[in-house]
């Protein structure tokens, strides 16, 4: 039998190594920018085509690269930032494989641009699928300037995996924004399809932070910092109060590398545990500086895995640290002393001898229990209720206000007489009498209705929640939505992930009734909204809850786009617990919730109606 191992070629191995490092558009902008950052460059331009499917461009000024490393960067594990093993214990570089350009070269048509400073000419290199096509001389900037196109061309099955536009490219701005934050004194722009999404100057990270979310970022956040032995730790913290359902801006980074951690995720939330619900999620970014001989960073090719010398030590030091900074929030008050309200506008300027102090008139005979003259005194009137009408003329009191309970009883005694079935528990229900039935209310929560087996107690949330949905639903099939104006539009800032999610969304929120334009970069005005939704309504802010149980409900269930935007709008819509309704609003809700196709599940798999039946009654009172 002859030999059956054997070697695989260069260009099959370096596209099973892209399967780890490259699994979409979004990582080979990852593994371009992180070289450009670090070749030394402090100005780097990211330009993407269809999402990064047809052109992926970094555009950098760093040192560039001379003929011969333009050529050897393709090679399979040729790197210049590590020279020996102990090298990996000593990383401060973002790269160290020496892979991501050998596999990025071998599912692509790949065109780089490099020249040194000291170089008069650079070099040009074209590769498709791993084989140089052409290499030449010609007069460059310095820098270097990377093109990878039609990604995933060689490999149709990896290519078709590939999300719509707007997934990727949210992909590739959750990329794009982690580096961006680690670099906050680098300057970053991002152009997509021809336009500017992002063009972030350098500045301080409070500054990066406000530039990539929105400015309504900067009074949300906590500032955090500790120094201790073992590590160090600086960053920002959100206030609790601005908490998210989804965890979209959470950001560790470890040597300013961005790594995602549930140990430390831990840490951080247990600091929260005292001021945020179970279901909340607050804003961080965070930066830990260890010692790189503590850590290991070669664990996944993706390098956002990383194991720690004293992993314990440093989830007490974190938990410590933003426990500390949330106490300093919430107790320290703070005080803007260059406002004109400050208090050196409360010293006087005049003067001392012209100042003079205060003087106070009064009448030493004045005594309130002996001054009968204004009223008529007699034996059975007290001291007290002397004082007390005496107080009437003082403050303009009617003098006959304590009749005013005798009336107020007196309607009440009318009242219940003309209804005698409504005594004193007329708050928890309301008597009906075109259908002669009776609804209780208890708490503002639930509902009682009497059936012929006994009784049903109804979620009026979670029915209310149904009712929507399901018409929600009908509207997005029919594109029967209907939409009322608003009087004065109303501006929602978005960051620039949700921004690109609204475009995606766009149709089937103008279905079901939304009005909503593009206005700037991530901006969207708000028209008006379903009509159904009601008046008194904040209409940004139900937009901004929509995408916010959108993101979440896709990142924990498995839903179709219809069905997630219809039970997202019916959370935010339905009436909420402490709602108190009248007994013609029991009755209709009741009716639309039995119309229903599944009147007895909540959108959330939890049942909307409970029943107990007469005997179940009597063999509770037995037991006891």
């Amino acid at each position: 039998m002859s030999d059956i191992i054997q070697l695989l070629p260069d260009s099959v191995a370096n596209q099973i190594a892209a399967g780890e490092v490259v699994q979409r558009p979004s990582s080979a902008v990852k593994e371009l920018i992180e070289n450009a950052i670090d070749a030394g460059a402090d100005r780097i331009k990211l330009i993407v085509k269809d999402a990064g499917k047809t052109l992926i461009q970094v555009i950098d000024n760093g040192c560039g690269m001379s003929i011969t490393d333009a050529r050897l960067c393709f090679e399979r594990h040729a790197t210049s930032k590590i020279r020996k093993a102990e090298d990996l214990f000593a990383i401060r570089t973002m790269g160290f494989r020496g892979e991501a350009m050998a596999s990025i070269a071998a599912i692509a048509h790949v065109e780089l641009k490099s020249k040194r400073v000291e170089d008069e000419l650079g070099t040009i290199v074209e590769i498709e699928g791993s084989k140089v096509i052409d290499q030449r001389p010609e007069a460059l900037p310095a820098g270097t300037s990377i093109a990878v196109k039609n990604l995933f061309y060689n490999i149709p099955a990896r290519r078709n995996f590939l999300k719509s536009n707007s997934v990727e490219m949210r992909h590739i701005i959750d990329e794009f924004q982690r580096i961006s934050l680690a670099h906050p004194d680098i300057f970053f722009s991002l152009h997509s399809d021809n336009n500017e999404l992002f063009h972030l100057s350098p500045g301080s990270l409070k500054q990066r932070i406000v530039h990539l979310f929105g400015n309504n970022y900067n009074q949300k956040l906590v500032p955090v910092e500790e120094e201790t032995t073992i590590i160090n730790i600086q960053g920002f913290i959100g206030k609790p109060e601005y908490a998210k359902k989804t965890r979209g801006e959470q950001f560790f980074f470890v040597n300013k590398r961005f790594i995602k951690d549930p140990y430390l995720n831990h840490a951080l939330m247990n600091a929260y545990e005292e001021v945020l619900p179970t279901d909340s999620f607050p804003l961080y970014v965070l930066f830990i500086e260890i010692d790189p001989s503590k850590i290991d960073i070669n664990v996944h090719p993706t390098k956002t895995e990383i194991k720690y010398e004293d992993d314990k030590a440093i989830y007490a030091i974190l938990r410590s640290a933003v426990k500390r900074s949330l106490g300093r929030y919430n107790i320290t008050p703070s005080l803007d002393f260059d406002q004109e309200t400050s208090f050196s506008n409360l010293i006087s300027t005049k003067p001392l001898d012209e100042i003079q102090a205060p003087t106070i008139s009064f009448n030493p005979n004045f005594n309130p229990f002996e001054d009968g003259s204004d009223f008529p005194t007699s034996s059975k009137t007290s001291r007290s209720e002397s004082y007390s009408k005496g107080l009437e003329k003082k403050i303009g009191m009617p003098q006959n206000w304590d009749t005013l309970y005798q009336i107020t009883e007196q309607e009440e005694h009318s009242q219940l007489s003309l209804h005698p079935e409504q005594t004193e528990t007329e708050e928890t229900f309301k008597y009906k009498s075109e259908d002669k039935k009776l609804f209780f209310q208890i708490h503002n929560k639930y509902i009682i209705s009497q059936i012929h087996s006994g009784f049903m107690l109804i979620d009026q949330q979670a029915a209310h929640e149904r009712i929507l949905f399901e018409q929600y639903k009908e509207h997005l099939e029919n594109n029967k939505g209907s939409s009322q104006q608003s009087l004065f539009p109303s501006t929602l800032e978005l960051s620039a992930s949700d921004f690109a999610l609204m475009g995606e969304l766009l149709p089937e929120l103008q279905t079901l009734g939304f009005q909503l334009r593009p206005f700037g970069k991530t901006t969207y005005i708000v028209d008006g909204i379903p009509a159904d939704l009601g008046t008194n309504i904040n209409e940004a802010k139900i937009v901004d809850q929509l995408l916010e149980d959108y993101k979440h409900n896709a990142s924990e269930l498995t839903l179709s786009k219809r069905e997630n935007l219809a039970r997202s709008l019916a959370k935010n819509a339905a009436i909420k617990p402490g709602t108190a309704l009248d007994n013609e609003s029991i009755s209709d809700l009741i009716d639309a919730l039995f119309a229903c196709e599944s009147p007895n599940v909540s959108i959330h798999g939890r049942p909307t109606i409970i029943t107990i039946t007469l005997q179940e009654l009597m063999e509770k009172f037995n037991k006891i």
